[in-house]
C-alpha cells in the first residue's frame, strides 16, 4: 500500500538528539555518480565513529536532496528519504552510518585502494560499502518497481538506547512504515535472514567473609559458583529451524568476578551469562528457559543486564523471494543480532544483505573486495527494477 510521506523535503532539519561534531576540515561534498566501490572509499573518508556522525549525516542529506524524486527528513544524525510513486509495496534499505573507532596503528582512514583491488578502511566491510550501494540506488533507480524507503542512521556499534533507528522508530514511527526491509549488514553477498535474540543475565552467589587461614568461618561465594559452571559446561545447543533456516543456539560464560583481597573468603560471586537464542523464541520464553537451566544451581540473585530480542527470516513475504531470485544463491540464518530485530517489532520481515564479510568487521585491518560493491548493487538494482 502507499505510504504517503508526513513532511515535504523542504521541511527543515527535526534537530532531535544531533551531535556537534564538526564536519572534517576540507572534506568534499558525497558525489552520488562516483560507482559504488569510490563511493564506499569517500565515506570512509568521512571519519564516523559513534557519537560523532554528524559531518557524515550532513554530507548524506545534502546529497539526497538534489534528487527530486525523494523526500527527505532528518532526525539527529539519523536521514530518512522516500519514494512516493504509489506502488503497491513499500521496501526499507536501511544501513547505519558509525563505526567502532578509528585505529591509528596502523592509519585504517583515510581509505586505500591496493593493487589487488582490496579497499582498506574503517567502514569499508561494516558497513559503509553498504551505504554506498544506498545511496547508489537512491541515485540511479527514481522510478523503482516497489516504493522505496532509504534509512541512514547513527550509534549502532554501541548502547542499545543510543540506537539512532530505534529513537526514530520511538519519534517517527511512520517514517519506518513498510512491507519489507533489507539491513545492509555485512554478509559476504548473502542473504542472512532474521536474527538470534541476546539475553545477558548476572547470576550471583552470596557466602560470608572470613581470613582465609581461618576458612571455616565463612561462606565461599566463588565456590558456590560451581553448580553454576558445571551447567554451562554440560549445556547442549539447541538447533531448531525456523522459516527453513536452521539457527544454533548458545548459552556461555562471557565474564565472573569475585574475590575481595588475596586472604580473604569472598562473599559475592557474579558469573555473566550470554544466551543467544533462536528467533522462535519470544523474550519471555528465552527468560524462562535461563531461570529454569540454572533453578538447581543454588542463585542467590539473578539480574536480567540486557536483552533484546531476534527476528524470524521474513523470507516468506513475496518481495522477499523476489529480492532472494535476484540477488542468487542460497540463504543463511543469521547468528548474531542486527537491527532487524527492530523491524520485526514494527512488523516489518527483514533481511541482512551487503558486500562486507562479516568476520573482517571491526577489525584493525578491515577491508572489503571493491568488485563485490558494485555487484551487490547490480543485484539490489535488478530487484528493484524488474
Amino acid at each position: 500500500m502507499d505510504r504517503t510521506p508526513a513532511h515535504s523535503a523542504a521541511r527543515p532539519a527535526d534537530t532531535g538528539v544531533a551531535a556537534d561534531t564538526a564536519r572534517p576540515a576540507g572534506a568534499a561534498p558525497l558525489d552520488l555518480t562516483l560507482d559504488a566501490a569510490a563511493l564506499t572509499a569517500a565515506l570512509v573518508d568521512f571519519p564516523s565513529p559513534s557519537g560523532e556522525e554528524k559531518a557524515l549525516a550532513d554530507a548524506i542529506e545534502t546529497a539526497l536532496r538534489t534528487l527530486p524524486h525523494l523526500t527527505v527528513d532528518r532526525y539527529g544524525n539519523n536521514v530518512v528519504a522516500r519514494t512516493s510513486l504509489g506502488r503497491s509495496e513499500r521496501v526499507i534499505l536501511a544501513g547505519h552510518i558509525d563505526t567502532v573507532p578509528i585505529a591509528e596503528n596502523p592509519p585504517n582512514v583515510p581509505s586505500r585502494l591496493d593493487e589487488d583491488g582490496v579497499l582498506w578502511g574503517c567502514g569499508t566491510c561494516d558497513m559503509k560499502s553498504g551505504v554506498a550501494v544506498q545511496l547508489r540506488i537512491a541515485q540511479t533507480v527514481p522510478e523503482p518497481n516497489r516504493d522505496l524507503t532509504f534509512v541512514f542512521y547513527d550509534n549502532e556499534e554501541v548502547a542499545a538506547h543510543l540506537n539512532g533507528l530505534g529513537k526514530v522508530a520511538e519519534a517517527h514511527p511512520d517514517w519506518l512504515e513498510g512491507d519489507f526491509a533489507v539491513l545492509l549488514e555485512p554478509t559476504d553477498g548473502q542473504v542472512e535472514g532474521g536474527c538470534q535474540g541476546t539475553l545477558r543475565v548476572l547470576l550471583r552467589t552470596k557466602g560470608e567473609r572470613a581470613h582465609s587461614a581461618r576458612a571455616w568461618m565463612g561462606s565461599n561465594a566463588i565456590h558456590a559458583a560451581a553448580p553454576i559452571l558445571a551447567k554451562l559446561a554440560a549445556y547442549e545447543p539447541r538447533t531448531p529451524f525456523v522459516d527453513g533456516l536452521q539457527y544454533h543456539e548458545g548459552l556461555n560464560a562471557v565474564g565472573i568476578e569475585g574475590g575481595v583481597a588475596t586472604n580473604v573468603i569472598p562473599d559475592v560471586c557474579t558469573v555473566t551469562v550470554n544466551f543467544r537464542y533462536a528467533p522462535d523464541r519470544t523474550p519471555e520464553e528465552a527468560e524462562t528457559f535461563v531461570r529454569e537451566y540454572f533453578a538447581d544451581c543454588g542463585i542467590d540473585e539473578f539480574v536480567v543486564d540486557d536483552h533484546s530480542p531476534g527476528a524470524r527470516p521474513g523470507l516468506t513475504h513475496p518481495a522477499a523471494a523476489a529480492f532472494m531470485a535476484a540477488v542468487g544463491g542460497e540463504a543463511r540464518p543469521k547468528y548474531g543480532w542486527t537491527d532487524v530485530s527492530r523491524f520485526s517489532a514494527l512488523g516489518v520481515p527483514a533481511v541482512n544483505y551487503s558486500p562486507g564479510a562479516p568476520i573482517l568487521a571491526h577489525k584493525i585491518d578491515e577491508r572489503v573486495q571493491a568488485s563485490l560493491i558494485p555487484e551487490a548493487e547490480d543485484r539490489l538494482r535488478s530487484w528493484l527494477t524488474a
